[in-house]
């Protein structure tokens, strides 16, 4: 699933593009979309903003519209040319926004709708997230707060997981983060301190913003590395799935406590 740093990734591609652009074509070709008219309803109005919380994305139009996307497990976002060939199938198009340059196109995108402005702040799901990792300020003491209203018996990296806890963490910087801070993934969140638990995502928030900027992850460390040595005290790394999900979880047994 596409984490934080991938969604604010899109939204600055995104924003360079529409903002302040106007939409000269819209298409929709799923049908889930039949009947919604968004081509009547957002044709010809200007973009005014592209902004992202989490894993949550939102396109704001002119007249108090916002498309709100979120990609779950497969859907993305691309930006092309003007007449420049799609990299993805055109019946795996959910969404197309063109202007005079750029065409917009969202791929396998299950969940996108057409909000009101004030929909967006005041929706229970939205309303519900945590903090987002990658804000221009990090808001620790809602982060802790949320965590220690959670169940204090579930393991630190189920927990990192919960959006309601911490917006735009996902399995691969869940993993990395507690690495980072030395921090097993698997105690119960009740036992972690709270120093320890701001130490991961503090730890985490600068590498996902860097991811944002450049779209890799140059500075992962341990995830997707199972059996190789540890890089801080070569211990072989583990991988197991955790939680509701099975999520893949990555640690080393030799460094984390």
């Amino acid at each position: 699933m596409p984490e934080g740093d991938t969604i604010l990734h899109a939204a600055l591609g995104l924003r360079e593009a529409l903002v302040a652009n106007e939409v000269t074509g819209i298409d929709t070709p799923s049908p889930r979309r039949a009947g919604e008219r968004w081509p009547e309803r957002l044709g010809g109005r200007l973009v005014r903003a592209v902004d992202s919380r989490g894993k949550h994305l939102f396109i704001r139009f002119e007249g108090d519209l916002t498309l709100h996307s979120h990609l779950r497990m497969h859907g993305s976002w691309h930006v092309y040319r003007a007449g420049q060939p799609w990299r993805r199938a055109p019946h795996r198009a959910w969404l197309v926004l063109r202007t005079a340059e750029r065409e917009v196109v969202q791929f396998d995108g299950p969940v996108l709708e057409l909000l009101t402005d004030s929909r967006t702040r005041f929706d229970r799901h939205l309303a519900g997230l945590g903090p987002d990792v990658l804000a221009d300020e990090l808001d620790e003491r809602k982060f802790l707060r949320r965590l220690r209203e959670d169940d204090p018996t579930r393991a630190l990296g189920e927990a990192l997981l919960d959006q309601r806890n911490v917006a735009g963490i996902g399995n691969i910087w869940k993993s990395e983060g507690c690495f980072l801070a030395g921090v097993d993934p698997w105690r119960k969140a009740g036992e972690v301190s709270d120093d320890e638990a701001l130490a991961v995502v503090r730890a985490v928030r600068p590498r996902m913003l860097h991811s944002a900027q450049t779209k890799g992850y140059g500075d992962v460390e341990i995830y997707g590395r199972a059996g190789r040595p540890c890089p801080r005290c070569a211990s072989p790394i583990r991988a197991r799935g955790q939680g509701d999900e099975n999520r893949t979880t990555y640690w080393c047994p030799g460094c984390q406590q």
